[in-house]
């Protein structure tokens, strides 16, 4: 049997339509706590984060980008901010922030729920601050959308492994 993990990886897709049945408070934290156990430089842990589910405040936050139709027809955002007072290295903590996304999507896809990583969102990040009530002194990273699936036939291929290996260098 395929390693769990490596299965997850390999089967996660990003979902983009979901039903209208709602995510438990319990599962948007959990998948909150799964993002924090992503690695960080020094464990400075410097990811803060919105859990959003209210229908109003979505509607508006859906109106900045160019994904409305994604943001608006799910029941829950998890908006992904970095702390700017917690940054000591600014590449790495924005690489520690990447990974706590990854993390947030590969639970998502361990619990049964579907998610969609949206960045474009990003060019209104001060609008995104402003509409969440949240000081410019977190900078928006990604909101990602959470629901149930209404269907998984996305579809997905990679490369050959080989393609990106530019050298094998010892043994």
């Amino acid at each position: 049997m395929e390693n769990s993990i490596l299965k997850a990886i390999k089967e996660r897709r990003s979902i983009r339509e979901f039903t209208t049945e709602a995510v438990s408070e319990k599962d948007l934290v959990t998948l909150v706590e799964a993002a924090i156990w992503a690695p960080s430089g020094k464990n400075n842990q410097p990811w803060r984060f919105v859990i959003l589910t209210d229908k109003k405040v979505r509607s508006h936050i859906a109106d900045l980008t160019l994904y409305r139709h994604i943001v608006a027809n799910c029941n829950s955002l998890i908006v992904v901010f970095l702390d700017t007072e917690a940054i000591y290295d600014e590449v790495k903590d924005h690489q520690s922030a990447g990974a706590a996304i990854q993390n947030i999507l590969l639970a998502a896809e361990s619990l049964g729920l579907g998610a969609v990583w949206l960045g474009q969102i990003l060019k209104n990040k001060h609008d995104v601050n402003v509409e969440l009530g949240v000081s410019a002194r977190y900078d928006l990273m990604a909101v990602i959308a959470v629901g149930y699936p209404a269907h998984r036939n996305q579809k997905s291929h990679r490369k050959n492994v080989h393609d990106f290996i530019l050298k094998k260098i010892g043994g």
